[in-house]
């Protein structure tokens, strides 16, 4: 089926949105709506040509770097504010993985029509040069927060940035991605995950994340959670 074929009656991307119509219903023939229905189904793989640019616009993608002996450590998380497929504006790969961690939906467009359709003075993308240096601040910030701040402050910093990304209280969250998003052995996470069950704010079993106090949540992570979520806010303004 073509993108065109495959219209998008609404853009949910927060990313797209917030351009003009006119800019959108230019772009809507490239984009096609897909299903990330499968849980670590990759979009990208280290050093191989990207193919397609996605605009999620629900769900969470995560961007993973994989060390030399197999390890590997989440470095960024995106969702319906952001894209993924940024490097397509200067080369045609990336070294990490990017894979989808909670299911939803994307638009996606063929990197060779982005190319082509998103020129220097085009709307996209200029917004996407200042979403480079949202995403970059939120990268920093979080180099820092994974150094300074404790994996209780850490964990509920994630849980209240993926429930902001997905719209719900309850999610699919397995111990092995947690330990990834917070680079820590996953008895490391069940310790956190009782701390913060036993206080009330979430039920976590069964790879299902449930959230009962979002409040409780802000009260116990890091200032990172708010500096994140203003950088973006900040880029996209509800329109």
């Amino acid at each position: 089926m073509s993108a065109s074929q495959n219209h998008p009656k609404q853009i949910e991307n927060r990313l797209l949105a917030s351009l003009p119509k006119e800019e959108q219903e230019r772009l809507q023939p490239h984009l096609e709506l897909i299903p990330l229905v499968e849980f670590k189904q990759f979009l990208y793989t280290p050093n191989e040509p990207i193919q397609y640019i996605y605009f999620p616009n629900s769900g969470v993608i995560s961007l993973i770097t994989i060390m030399q002996n197999g390890d590997a450590v989440e470095v960024a998380t995106i969702g319906n504010e952001g894209m993924v497929g940024l490097p397509i504006l200067g080369v045609n790969t990336i070294p990490g993985q990017a894979l989808v961690q909670v299911p939803g939906e994307a638009l996606r467009m063929k990197a060779d029509v982005f190319q082509r359709e998103v020129t220097p003075k085009s709307p996209l993308y200029k917004l996407l040069q200042r979403y480079t240096q949202a995403l970059f601040n939120s990268i920093a910030q979080l180099a820092a927060c994974n150094r300074l701040h404790s994996i209780e402050e850490r964990f509920c910093r994630w849980v209240l940035m993926s429930q902001d990304r997905v719209g719900k209280n309850e999610f699919p969250l397995t111990q092995e991605f947690l330990g990834q998003m917070l680079g820590v052995r996953r008895a490391s996470v069940s310790v956190v995950a009782a701390i913060i069950h036993k206080a009330g704010f979430i039920i976590y079993k069964r790879g299902k994340m449930t959230i009962l106090d979002r409040e409780g949540l802000q009260d116990v992570t890091c200032e990172c959670y708010q500096m994140i979520k203003d950088e973006f806010e900040s880029l996209l303004p509800d329109n």
